[in-house]
């Protein structure tokens, strides 16, 4: 399986890319490549599930292959290193937190200098420029517009807003623009995971273009219980008591599965971290832990609070993305539009909705679904937000 196959319905981008590799092998032996096909920055943007991180790391493999006459071939040392994570001249920059610091940034662009140890290019990937704050996206930005000449940036942002990547960096990188999947090429790579022709068509509508969220669906009985009770929303919105008492669903049943996710971490990176200090070692030699082993801790922690306050904020945002979805099927309802629709198995409520709710009202409601997203990324509390976006919804 080569590095390609892994960008679903790209068909367009994977062409750019390859010509990048190809580019990049060319250059790497000393010969000429094609103008323009390889760029020393790049920006990846494109919609939650587009692929945004699996573009740059399928480039970056790419780079690095070891059949310059096939690049991204998928099977040699250097492409399975990349794609693991491992390869030494490929740094891979995300966070957990709710945005990328200066300090790192800053480290990135030091380590940017440097020649690569193993393989023909030093690839630096940010997946998550769009949290650069104004400091850390100026760190970088010396390095975008000049990079060593054996050095590659690949940033992934969701656009090209000016909310996500800033005028300047953007304009200094060559930007490719991911779309999301069609249902059908994602479930065909569901039927290829060994799913069922219906639950792949289910679960590739369902997850509207998102194979990691189709994935998770069709396996865990816990997120499709999520997303049906966050589909049963609308359709409940009748008083202004429903409305914060499914705010409160909504709020509590994100922070339990923010929770959920971070507990099966947080003690293992602890224990962890205690044993790399020698904390709690004893027998002949130990020195009880290093000095400052209590700060590390703490700063461990802090890193730990900021994930799980992102992982809240991830899981609201996922259940407003199937909100405003359910009233997209109202609409094409209110048109009797003949699109396939996101959410075909709660019909009932849909058309219950459209009934109820003039077209103008649909429209509203959906921007007001946006308005809290945009809120949620501003930091406004979670309680603010989701309560103001129920009475909203409400009918």
């Amino acid at each position: 399986m080569s590095v390609w196959e892994r960008l679903v319905g790209q068909g367009d981008a994977v062409q750019v890319l390859q010509a990048a590799a190809r580019a990049g092998a060319a250059v790497a032996h000393g010969e000429s490549a094609a103008a323009g096909a390889l760029s020393h920055s790049w920006l990846f943007t494109g919609p939650p599930g587009s692929g945004r991180s699996v573009a740059a790391r399928a480039l970056a493999a790419a780079l690095q292959c070891d059949h310059p006459e096939n690049p991204g071939c998928g099977q040699c040392a250097a492409c399975r290193t990349v794609l693991a994570g491992t390869h030494p001249d490929v740094k891979i920059v995300a966070t957990e937190g709710l945005s990328l610091k200066v300090d790192d940034m800053r480290e990135l662009v030091r380590r940017a200098g440097s020649k690569p140890v193993l393989g023909r290019w030093s690839v630096i990937v940010i997946e998550d420029a769009d949290r650069l704050g104004e400091r850390a996206a100026d760190a970088l930005l010396k390095a975008v517009e000049e990079p060593p000449p054996q050095t590659i940036f690949m940033l992934c942002a969701p656009s090209t807003h000016p909310d996500d990547v800033s005028v300047t960096i953007r304009s200094r990188c060559r930007h490719l623009n991911l779309r999301t999947p069609p249902a059908d090429a994602v479930a065909h790579v569901l039927r290829e995971d060994g799913l069922d022709s219906e639950t792949a068509a289910w679960a590739a509508a369902a997850g509207q273009g998102h194979i990691g969220r189709s994935r998770r669906l069709a396996r865990d009985a816990a997120a499709r219980d999520n997303r049906a009770a966050v589909l049963a929303i609308p359709a409940s919105l009748t008083s202004l008591r429903a409305c914060m008492k499914a705010a409160a669903h909504l709020i509590s049943s994100a922070e339990a599965e923010a929770k959920a996710i971070s507990e099966s971490l947080d003690e293992t990176e602890v224990d962890q971290l205690k044993t790399a200090l020698g904390m709690g070692a004893t027998g002949k030699g130990a020195v009880g832990g290093v000095r400052g082993a209590a700060g590390q801790i703490k700063d461990l922690e802090k890193k730990q609070k900021m994930r799980l306050t992102r992982n809240v904020r991830d899981s609201l945002d996922r259940a407003l993305v199937d909100l405003a979805a359910f009233y997209r099927d109202v609409l094409l309802v209110q048109n009797r539009a003949e699109v396939p629709r996101a959410h075909p198995d709660f019909d009932d409520d849909v058309r219950a909705v459209a009934v109820q709710v003039p077209q103008a009202g649909v429209l509203q409601r959906i921007d007001a679904i946006l308005a809290c997203r945009t809120a949620l990324e501003q930091n406004v509390k979670p309680t603010i937000a989701v309560e103001a976006l129920m009475a909203a919804l409400r009918l």
